[in-house]
């Protein structure tokens, strides 16, 4: 048996200019694929360093735990790109890479003569991603990109929250996300098709995009069945029960998707499974309200943890509503390569969420702690001398 790689994508450069999440979230990926990711910093440091409280660290080394969410596995180069040095430098890091990535608003890299046919013409193999809030064209496409905003206009907040009056932002900046992981899926297709045309493409996505491509069924209960969806709360408004009870100590959550399941969950919850309001998926729908009275009131004196036993002795999905403390002490989660135990040389031993996803081989063993500002700096300079003189 080989020994293992660096990773899947060991070999290849990404060139990163971007900042804050969504491009930043993007290339870490990569950079967890094994590629090597070289950050391209102005003097300040990417905004989000200074996203805090909370802090770690003091005085000149103080950062933003925020900054070290989506920064592991790069290295920190700090360029004025309005100085031409500086510039003459990103050009050559330009011909050393394999992709770029920028999330800068539409048309700023253009006015600083970074366009995509300037590049091409430079290294026409390099793939070229762009992450913009609403588009890069189109009547909004000059917006500037800011998670809550996307989320609003995406129509998410509309479908989240207790009930259509109080539209609720998700928990994290599920938009910056999903662009950062459209992002990559994106530069993966482009880098495989380039081993058959020889040049690289042009990716792009938003947060509007990554948004509305997630809208799934409550997409399609407008587009074909002509009903605008809004929020109703913690349970699916095609299947029930499907979401949160109380109980005695707390909330746990069942999701019967069947009629089976259904049955299951009447016999723990000791209700008649056969009552004509709850017999059917679609007549336990129609009286939702009504179910989760009936459900909850069983449930009334019986403790979370009893009840999560019991359906699962019975063979019905459920779960606890965790805190994250809870989440990062659980053993499964630490099973699956959830924690990161890293070194950083300002910092010390720092432990950081993990890359969610495996391989059985070829899969990066050592990751690396997200940069101070600047400090590969050297290093990348003399790789790239190295480069001009061979």
């Amino acid at each position: 048996m080989t020994a293992p790689l660096d990773g899947p994508l060991d070999g290849i450069v990404v060139l990163d200019l971007t900042q804050a999440l969504a491009g930043p979230h993007a290339t870490m990926i990569l950079g967890d694929l094994g590629a090597r990711v070289i950050k391209v910093e102005r003097a300040a440091g990417d905004d989000s360093r200074a996203w805090g409280p909370p802090w770690v660290g003091e005085d000149e080394h103080r950062v933003s735990t925020y900054f070290l969410s989506a920064n592991r596995n790069k290295e920190s180069v700090v360029l004025d790109l309005k100085a031409e040095a500086d510039l003459d430098v990103l050009w050559q890091l330009v011909d050393a890479a394999d992709v770029l990535v920028e999330n800068f608003r539409p048309g700023v890299l253009d006015r600083m003569g970074l366009t995509v046919e300037a590049l091409h013409a430079r290294n026409p193999r390099l793939v070229v991603c762009s992450i913009s809030g609403f588009g890069h064209d189109g009547p909004e496409g000059g917006r500037p990109g800011y998670d809550q905003i996307a989320q609003g206009e995406a129509g998410l907040m509309s479908l989240t929250g207790p009930g259509p009056d109080e539209p609720t932002k998700v928990g994290v900046p599920i938009g910056d996300l999903l662009a950062g992981l459209h992002a990559v899926y994106g530069i993966l297709a482009a880098l495989h098709a380039r081993h058959t045309t020889g040049r690289g493409d042009v990716v792009r996505t938003s947060l509007l995009s990554s948004l509305v491509g997630v809208h799934a069924y409550q997409g399609t209960r407008y587009t074909v069945a002509g009903q605008v969806p809004r929020a109703q709360g913690n349970h699916h408004p095609s299947i029930a029960p499907y979401g949160a009870f109380a109980c005695s100590d707390g909330m746990l959550q069942i999701a019967a998707a069947n009629d089976s399941l259904w049955r299951r969950t009447a016999a723990v919850a000791g209700v008649d499974a056969d009552e004509p309001r709850f017999a059917t998926n679609g007549s336990r729908v129609e009286h939702r309200d009504e179910l989760i009275a009936l459900l909850e009131a069983a449930f009334a004196d019986r403790t979370r943890d009893d009840l999560l036993a019991a359906l699962d002795e019975a063979g019905v999905p459920s779960g606890a509503i965790r805190t994250l403390d809870e989440v990062y002490t659980s053993p499964q989660v630490r099973s699956q390569g959830l924690l990161l135990d890293v070194e950083h040389p300002a910092l010390g031993a720092l432990q950081l969420p993990g890359p969610p996803v495996r391989f059985d081989s070829h899969a990066r063993t050592d990751h690396a702690a997200p940069p101070s500002l600047g400090a590969d700096g050297p290093s990348v300079l003399a790789w790239l001398a190295s480069r001009s003189e061979s």
